[in-house]
């Protein structure tokens, strides 16, 4: 398993990050998302739609477990799984269709659905230290090979 650590120090730098991840990603690719409220989940998240193509506004899926945008090079399929009861959640709206599609999966929240996670993919951590500043993001990326 590959792990790389980055750091950034502003919102925009960790949308940048999801830009770059985005216009690099193959079709497929699964990245999971955790990191308590606040953390710029959704700001790493649009960086990704960005670096996809993708134009229109982005956010947190939270009523609607996955949000599909078609727009881009490829399609991107935004889950929130945080108010998800149980997994049989999961199989009626036919995630594996998502997870193992011709798109960009982004899953926040993944550790509540652990159990039905593709072997491969990247798992993402966005963590604060108040110390190193207000705006500072440690962000974790392990690719898991499969």
């Amino acid at each position: 398993m590959k792990e790389t650590v980055y750091e950034t120090f502003s919102a925009a730098e960790t949308h940048a990050l999801g830009k770059k991840i985005g216009e690099t990603a193959k079709p497929g690719d699964v990245y999971t998302l955790v990191g308590d409220l606040g953390v710029g989940k959704t700001v790493f998240t649009q960086g990704i739609a960005d670096g996809l193509g993708i134009t229109e506004p982005v956010s947190s899926p939270t009523f609607t477990i996955v949000q599909v945008y078609e727009e881009g090079r490829m399609p991107f399929y935004h889950f929130d799984v945080y108010r998800i009861g149980d997994i049989e959640e999961m199989d009626e709206i036919g995630y594996e269709d998502y997870f193992y599609g011709e798109g960009l999966c982004m899953i926040e929240w993944a550790n509540l659905i652990e159990e039905i996670l593709p072997d491969k993919r990247y798992d993402v951590t966005i963590e604060k230290d108040l110390e190193k500043g207000f705006d500072y993001r440690k962000i974790t990326i392990k690719e898991h090979e499969g």
